[in-house]
């Protein structure tokens, strides 16, 4: 059973995102930021990260490149609302820190759900 990170500082995201993983049969972790993402991430083995951008402490930017440095195979969806900024700025500059798929809030569950299946079977394949 795969294992999925989300790292988000919305609590009803989060709480969402993992009820709705874990119905699926995932096994979920949740952190509140990045600095604690990462603590997690370091302690437990994961096969797919799910982050915010905007964070405080340590944003999604920082926990990306981290991440990637780390374990360059790892998997990553990265999510924003925006902030100060539009979210397509955040989520283009995700995607040239590596992550694979980018959600604008709100997204539609069908679609995220679609994007961990296609990279846990990619995972699996290889």
């Amino acid at each position: 059973m795969a294992s999925i990170l989300i790292i988000d500082d919305d609590e009803s995201i989060r709480s969402f995102l993992k009820e709705r993983l874990m119905y699926e049969g995932f096994n979920v972790l949740t952190a509140i930021n990045g600095k604690e993402g990462m603590a997690l991430f370091n302690e437990n083995q994961v096969d797919l990260v799910i982050t915010d951008i905007i964070m405080p402490d340590k944003d999604g930017f920082e926990t990306i490149i981290e991440l990637k440095r780390i374990c360059p195979d790892i998997k990553i969806i990265a999510i924003s609302g925006g902030g100060r900024g539009q979210p397509g700025y955040y989520l283009d500059t995700a995607k040239c820190f590596r992550a694979e798929y980018t959600f604008e809030k709100p997204f539609k569950t069908s679609d995220l759900l679609e994007a961990v299946n296609a990279l846990l079977k990619e995972e699996n394949t290889s």
